[in-house]
């Protein structure tokens, strides 16, 4: 017997399916504008690496993002018309499904929901004027109020905030090339203080995969809506590994260029950079990047509860939402979710072996889905544990030398997992499919 997750699931058929340009690439592309993805990006990169070595950086994260991370599930979603949690059950098996990788992206999600809360809380307090300090009364009523009205519209009207969210794309792209212009005069005086070429470009890589690994596995639900390679292709290029150059190169170029301009500036954070610029335009660009955060606030929620709820059905869908939004207020308004690079390490830790686990499935079935495995499928299972403990080493009480050749961990975990999937499929751990 096939569990109802999968049992009750319905390809997308290709009527439902639309161009690249239409879905998969603004979609992606405004995964990478959201702020939380840049603004303290340029801290541990520029100090150590030249900015040519940085933009180098970008591109080859980008294109890692797009063929390790986003292309197998995007095909599987693609060739099956099913979503992630579907087509992971081959990987992982109809039982082992359910936590890994189900329950498990559910969970990530109300992370990124607290980050999300976290940055769009300390912006409105900025925008008028206040102290943006976390566990402050006024942190914690704007947190509550923004986290669960984000919430219910993510439950209740997320196709609504699905039909604006191209247009409100716009705004923090808009607002990156206006800062880009107010600093490009100081970006060719821009020395790196600390000088570690290789540090700063394994760092970079780290932050941009860490950032995007669950983004690249729920490829498989962008993958359901293409109508066919092509889609897969051209959508994942543009609106991954373009946009990473765009979103992650003119806020690194800014920051820069603004610590040579203005030499008192003492943070690295971008939003440091906008709180400098000052007047009518900075005050006006807190309230913009806080209403360009609507579309990513209101897809977590719709992701974590659309989790939950196919997980475990028998509790209502606003009901858990809801309590998983709660951890992530409490996340957000008592600081813990400021640590985005700690953050993105550790998703990536998750993520990275799923992808590689994936990914050496798709290959060993013969670019296909193999169809669900019955009860848990210990290849996969085996692959995602020791390819997780490479992915935390820089979090493991290690030297710095060893933390520094451990970059970028996400990579070298997605490679165990791969690597240690094809060996335990070898040996016979893979239980057989199950007919749908």
């Amino acid at each position: 017997m096939l569990p109802d997750y999968i049992a009750k699931a319905v390809p997308n058929p290709a009527s439902n399916r639309a161009p690249w340009y239409v879905n998969t690439a603004p979609s992606y592309a405004g995964v990478f504008l959201w702020i939380a993805f840049y603004n303290q990006m340029a801290g541990p990169t520029i100090t150590k690496a030249g900015l040519g070595v940085c933009l180098l950086a970008l591109a080859v994260a980008g294109l890692l993002s797009y063929a390790l991370y986003y292309y197998v599930p995007a095909m599987l979603g693609m060739k099956t018309g099913f979503p992630l949690y579907v087509v992971g059950s081959s990987t992982f098996g109809t039982t082992g499904g359910y936590a890994m990788p189900g329950l498990l992206m559910g969970l990530l999600q109300v992370g990124w929901f607290a980050v999300g809360t976290f940055f769009s809380t300390k912006f409105i307090l900025s925008g008028f004027g206040m102290d943006a300090k976390p566990g402050t009364v006024p942190f914690i009523l704007v947190g509550l109020l923004w986290g669960y009205s984000m919430a219910y519209i993510g439950v209740m009207g997320i196709q609504y905030v699905a039909r604006i969210s191209i247009y409100l794309n716009l705004i923090p792209l808009v607002m990156l090339l206006v800062v880009f212009a107010k600093t490009a005069g100081g970006i060719g005086q821009y020395t790196p203080p600390q000088p570690n070429e290789f540090g700063g470009f394994t760092t970079l890589i780290a932050i941009v995969i860490g950032f995007f690994a669950t983004a690249g596995a729920a490829g498989a639900d962008f993958g359901m809506n293409a109508r066919d390679q092509r889609d897969v292709k051209w959508g994942g290029l543009v609106g991954i590994a373009l946009a990473v150059m765009v979103a992650g190169g003119l806020p690194i170029l800014s920051v820069a260029g603004a610590k040579a301009m203005m030499p008192n500036l003492a943070s690295y954070d971008y939003d440091a950079v906008i709180a400098a610029i000052g007047g009518l335009l900075g005050t006006a660009m807190f309230f913009l990047f806080t209403i360009a955060s609507i579309p990513p606030a209101c897809f977590c929620a719709f992701i974590a509860g659309n989790s939950f709820s196919t997980m475990i059905p028998g509790v209502p869908r606003i009901g858990s939402t809801m309590a998983g939004v709660t951890v992530s207020i409490v996340l957000a308004v008592s600081g813990v979710a400021e640590n985005l690079i700690g953050f993105f390490t550790i998703v990536g830790a998750s993520f990275g072996p799923i992808c590689g686990a994936m990914a050496a499935d798709y290959l060993l079935s013969g670019k296909k889905w193999a169809g669900p495995r019955e009860g848990i499928n210990f290849a996969g299972y085996g692959a995602w544990a020791v390819g997780f403990l490479v992915g935390i080493i820089p979090f493991l009480p290690v030297s710095g030398a060893v933390k520094e050749i451990a970059q970028p961990a996400v990579v070298y975990s997605f490679a165990t997992g791969f690597v240690l999937y094809v060996l335990l499929a070898k040996v016979g751990l893979e239980p057989k499919t199950v007919s749908m």
